[in-house]
């Protein structure tokens, strides 16, 4: 009880001082310097961890923290969330805004609401400037040197020693890393506002509630997740939670418990253990068959182990029941596409063209199914289109050097494979296409982009000098 009564005072106070603590600390670094180390931080964890690309998983994740980002206070940064192919319970926020969740703990919860609360809490920690707070001590250690050292201390021990090594760059890392570990401090008053932050969107505390529950339940069978590590004082989190409840309204609003099921199902049937998916989804068939989420989950994971005509069966029942589905649609569409049969592949992904939300791989099959029928110019425009709006996706750019090509406009088609080159990281290709571009367009626009971005390549102005 005199922890639920210091815990209420806590509260009271952390309200009034919230415009502050979302300020940050004075002596915390820049934001310039922070972002400079993000940089280095997020080419570590490229080499280190497995990141899921899958847009429907990746976007539905970034949805639920944009909607919590909403009612945040302006931010210096852009926010981005990604997930990592890991089974350890962990989530954790980098310098700049970047904020992770491992696949495991994605699969763990059964509700949106437990997710935003997870989110929200490493929302909170960025807001609060508690990882540039520590990271200000180390300040004269080299920005990749502090990559490392902060990437050992927010992944932790548990995602293994190797790895842990790995990350600590150098004994000076290895020795100051303890110093970027969250205090007691930093976790109430981040749960502080993220609990706000909840409210302020919609969702229940109910869902962080119910995800520290389950991350606290792992150490009952002698397993410490690595969450509980960089995460302390888990008791007496959740008793602040439940103070929060007892004064609160505990009831989430607008939430699509439909699209958080289907997001975890293609997680499991896409990116799971498949001999543990397989045994899950054969066992959920014959209990609920007529569930169209089970069948899809069936079918795409048919299509994962190369058994597409069986695959395309189980996802036109899930499309049967729900045909106005856009995954679903562009999955079928997908494994007509990858099974040769064009014609098919093209009639579903058009049927899906303009259903929301907007999905970078069903352009990305729309476009080869309409280059595989002989409709290049359609073909080109969907993928201009997808770079337009997703200039991340790799893929297009690739697909648009194969199309340009076909369509004898050799300069454009050598001006995407450089930039498909460029964000593989591979130089001399992006520098010998960007080359080709620029000595042999037709168009003055694609060789003045070809120069410009060569010169990015090779870390040179382009621009005149006034």
């Amino acid at each position: 009880m005199w922890l639920k009564k210091l815990l209420t005072v806590f509260f009271a106070f952390t309200i009034v001082a919230a415009g502050v603590l979302c300020a940050g600390p004075a002596d915390a670094i820049t934001v310039g310097e922070e972002e400079e180390l993000s940089r280095e931080f997020l080419a570590m964890i490229a080499q280190q961890l497995d990141l899921i690309r899958d847009p429907p998983v990746v976007d539905y994740v970034n949805r639920v923290g944009k909607r919590i980002l909403a009612h945040v206070p302006p931010q210096p940064f852009s926010y981005r969330f990604y997930v990592v192919d890991e089974p350890v319970y962990n989530a954790f926020a980098s310098p700049a805004g970047h904020i992770f969740i491992n696949s495991g703990l994605l699969e763990a919860f059964d509700h949106e609401e437990e997710l935003a609360g997870i989110l929200a809490h490493e929302i909170a920690h960025v807001t609060a400037r508690h990882i540039s707070d520590r990271i200000e001590r180390s300040k004269k250690i080299s920005a990749a040197t502090l990559a490392g050292m902060v990437a050992g201390a927010l992944i932790g021990p548990a995602a293994g020693a190797a790895m842990g090594q790995a990350l600590a760059v150098g004994s000076m890392a290895a020795g100051q890393s303890m110093t970027l570990a969250y205090s007691r401090q930093d976790e109430l008053q981040a749960d502080q506002l993220g609990l706000q932050y909840l409210d302020s969107a919609g969702y229940s505390a109910k869902g962080l509630l119910a995800a520290l529950q389950k991350i606290r339940s792992k150490q009952w069978f002698g397993d410490v997740p690595t969450y509980l590590m960089t995460h302390p004082a888990s008791e007496d989190r959740m008793a602040l939670i439940d103070t929060w409840l007892e004064n609160h309204d505990t009831t989430s609003g607008d939430v699509d418990e439909f699209s958080f099921r289907k997001m975890q199902v293609r997680l499991v049937a896409m990116h799971g253990d498949i001999a543990g998916a397989t045994q899950q989804y054969e066992r959920r068939l014959k209990e609920t068959p007529g569930d169209p989420l089970i069948q899809y989950g069936y079918g795409l994971l048919m299509a994962r182990t190369g058994h597409r005509d069986e695959a395309i069966d189980h996802l036109k029942k899930a499309v049967a029941k729900r045909p106005f589905d856009s995954d679903f649609l562009t999955d079928l569409g997908r494994v007509y596409y990858q099974s040769g049969r064009y014609e098919q592949a093209l009639e579903i992904l058009q049927n899906a063209e303009s259903l929301p939300p907007f999905d970078p791989e069903r352009a990305y099959y729309l476009s080869q199914a309409r280059m595989q029928t002989g409709d290049l110019g359609r073909a080109a425009w969907t993928l201009e289109n997808l770079v337009a709006q997703r200039p991340d996706y790799t893929p297009a750019y690739y697909a648009l050097g194969e199309v340009y090509n076909r369509m004898a406009k050799p300069g454009t088609a050598h001006y995407y494979l450089g930039v498909h080159y460029r964000q593989k990281g591979d130089t001399p290709n992006a520098v010998f296409h960007l080359n080709r571009a620029r000595e042999s367009s037709q168009d003055e626009e694609i060789r003045k982009k070809a120069a410009e971005l060569l010169g990015k390549v090779q870390g040179k102005d382009t621009k005149t000098k006034r």
